[in-house]
């Protein structure tokens, strides 16, 4: 007879959201179950943006030593030892591991599962032998990645983000399926160790970015000597004599791009299999689990959060989601989802980041009655000094000072975006960023920059200089 085990929550999946909601809850009092079929922190400790930010972080400092004859520094011809690099990339995880390990959980209070789980009725599921019976379920399996269905592409080796940081050996030459913040990261962490790199995209490069951004990451990727491929559609792959044919079709006419290794970067899909989804009563599709604005599942005692919803896939999106799910699930308050400040990050270098409307969305919904600003990075005496002046920040508005959207690229990008967020989410105008006093010199100053040029058409004008001369006349 199989032991059962009573809990109040059980989490199924230890990746980013599952692990929040399962130290806030037993951190609160309630008793936890969680189950893990795989590692323990998930995609992204294990194979996402711990190793993937560890690699950039190598290669960008591959790239900054080539550089650094602007500054007067001489330095030899640069090398990069690839296997080197990626024991850096796995020491990274190594060192956060015991943050996400089974024994941190443990000793919190949790019952850890390491096994599949798999729903056996609406209140149970079944895992090592064990059924687990709970008040409340969260399911947090993820997502993995998607394999498009090319012709030939199952008789060639090829990677994923789940392979290629177990990878110790530089490409001679990389070709890469899918232009997202994914393909696009890995092409030029890859091109800056040394390898030639290959991008082809059906659509386009980051399409849900800003296009004028994008054109930034587009002609800094082309510079760097990555050839980028743009509405191409793939044809077949093949093996030649030990390498990698990819055939694309461009305009009517077919084009071979012949290289050593394959990185397949095509999208991802929410991790649904064998979780006994129908017997719990929860309906669910190939886009993922169905949630409404609670995050509750069609079995109302059963929570989905991250990418297993199907909706945007950013780890900091699985940690809202557990919030969301811990003041429903133990507090029974109605906090629903607000995607309304979301940001995210392409961690390419330039950065391109990215929360809100962008000016195409925000002109679908408000038409012309809107406002932009842009500020570049070249008026920034920080980004001067440290010569890292591509880039700009673009701010849109409603026409009196709304904040709807921000878009940024350039150095450090990500770090300047939370600034932004928080302005949408706490509602702000415009002029509350362009009366803050930021430090200077620093990168910050380009956001009460762009924010003060929103005031230049208003301060800068006939009206203005009549007032103020008739001020002055008054003595």
């Amino acid at each position: 007879m199989n032991e059962v085990i009573k809990t109040d929550i059980c989490v199924i999946g230890a990746g980013s959201g599952g692990l929040s909601v399962a130290a806030g809850a037993v951190q609160m009092g309630a008793r936890v179950v969680l189950i893990e079929k795989g590692k323990m922190g998930g995609d992204c400790l294990n194979t996402g943006c711990i190793p993937s930010k560890a690699l950039l972080a190598a290669s960008h400092a591959a790239s900054s030593a080539r550089a650094a004859s602007q500054f007067g520094i001489t330095t030899g011809p640069v090398l990069a030892n690839f296997a080197h690099v990626m024991d850096h990339v796995h020491s990274v995880i190594v060192d956060i591991a015991p943050h996400d390990s089974v024994e941190r959980f443990e000793k919190l209070g949790c019952t850890v599962i390491q096994a599949e789980a798999r729903f056996t009725g609406p209140g149970e599921v079944i895992a090592d032998g064990k059924r687990v019976q709970a008040k409340r379920f969260v399911i947090a399996t993820g997502s993995r990645a998607s394999v498009p269905p090319i012709d030939g592409i199952a008789d060639v080796p090829f990677f994923t983000n789940e392979t290629i940081f177990e990878n110790r050996t530089c490409p001679d030459h990389l070709i890469i399926i899918g232009g997202g913040p994914i393909g696009l990261e890995m092409a030029q962490a890859h091109r800056e160790l040394g390898a030639k790199v290959t991008v082809i995209e059906m659509f386009t490069i980051l399409p849900k970015d800003d296009p004028d951004l994008v054109a930034v990451i587009r002609d800094n990727i082309e510079t760097a000597g990555i050839s980028l491929y743009e509405k191409v559609k793939t044809k077949r792959i093949e093996t030649h004599e030990d390498q990698i044919r990819v055939m694309i079709e461009r305009d009517g006419t077919e084009i071979t791009i012949e290289g050593s290794h394959l990185l397949i970067a095509t999208g991802r899909k929410p991790t649904v299999d064998n979780l006994g989804l129908d017997e719990a009563g929860v309906k669910y599709s190939l886009r993922g689990i169905d949630v409404d604005n609670r995050l509750r599942t069609s079995n109302r005692k059963i929570f989905a959060i991250g990418d297993v919803t199907g909706g945007l896939q950013f780890t900091h999106m699985a940690g809202y989601d557990a919030g969301i799910v811990i003041r429903n699930a133990l507090f029974r308050l109605p906090a629903k989802i607000d995607h309304s400040a979301v940001p995210w990050v392409t961690y390419t270098s330039p950065e391109l980041a990215q929360v809100g409307l962008n000016e195409t969305a925000a002109r679908e919904k408000f038409g012309d009655a809107i406002r932009v600003v842009t500020w570049d990075y070249a008026e920034n005496d920080r980004a001067r000094a440290e010569a890292r002046t591509k880039g700009f920040i673009k701010i849109v508005t409603t026409p009196k000072g709304k904040i709807l959207g921000a878009g940024i690229v350039g150095h450090q990008a990500g770090e300047l975006v939370g600034l932004w967020s928080l302005a949408i989410s706490k509602k702000l105008k415009i002029g509350a960023i362009a009366g803050m006093i930021a430090p200077y010199p620093t990168l910050g100053e380009l956001s009460k920059r762009a924010a003060g040029a929103w005031y230049t058409p208003s301060l800068f004008n006939d009206r203005t200089r009549k007032i103020v001369r008739f001020l002055l006349k008054l003595g």
